[in-house]
């Protein structure tokens, strides 16, 4: 009982903690402004540890890698206390389960990517339709043109309708509920358990 509690929370606040970095780190990345209520809330809840450790992980090629590495420890520090939470003896030491912590914290940074693309092609499609001039375009706009833009160089609108979001978020779909949902159960197998 108590092992699921904190299962459950540790997952959650460490998972949305490390989106807002990767939103933090995308945003920008794409160039967006931070003037708005996602950038503000953002910048509230993670100045506190982004801002001391810039001094040590400076930008990389105008690139917020502070945020990205901060994000990066955080899916390795969260896998590590829902392994050692666990009923089983993991021994942390071994290179495999070195290995399988770093490729896991990795495949994690991965599937919140793909969690934070999914969110912004959809909230995208639905103001294309319902609000096209809310300021929020702009910062979805941002996040899924790098993405959508080589699609939409291929397949051209059909009648006036643009399907592009829908071949992304098929593809986006397909990426997690095969690649993702099959390469955590095999990564975590190689933690090694203790003797």
């Amino acid at each position: 009982m108590l092992t699921s509690v904190l299962d459950f929370l540790i997952r959650n606040v460490l998972d949305f903690f490390i989106l807002l970095l990767l939103v933090r780190f995308y945003l920008q990345a794409a160039q967006v402004s931070f003037r708005n209520p996602i950038g503000q809330f953002t910048l509230a809840l993670t100045n506190w540890i982004v801002l001391p450790i810039r001094r040590f992980i400076p930008p990389f090629k105008g690139y917020d890698s502070t945020s990205l590495g901060l994000a990066w420890l955080f899916a390795l520090a969260m896998h590590a206390l829902l392994l050692a939470i666990s009923p089983w003896p993991f021994n942390f030491m071994s290179g495999n389960s070195i290995l399988a912590l770093t490729l896991i914290a990795t495949l994690e940074l991965f599937k919140m990517s793909l969690y934070l693309l999914f969110a912004a092609v959809i909230g995208q499609a639905l103001m294309s339709w319902l609000s096209p001039y809310n300021p929020f375009m702009a910062i979805l706009t941002g996040l899924t043109a790098p993405f959508l833009r080589p699609i939409q160089k291929v397949i051209h609108p059909i009648g006036g309708i643009d399907i592009t979001p829908f071949i992304l978020i098929l593809f986006i779909q397909l990426l997690l509920n095969v690649f993702v949902a099959q390469m955590e159960p095999m990564i975590l197998q190689q933690v090694v358990v203790s003797a």
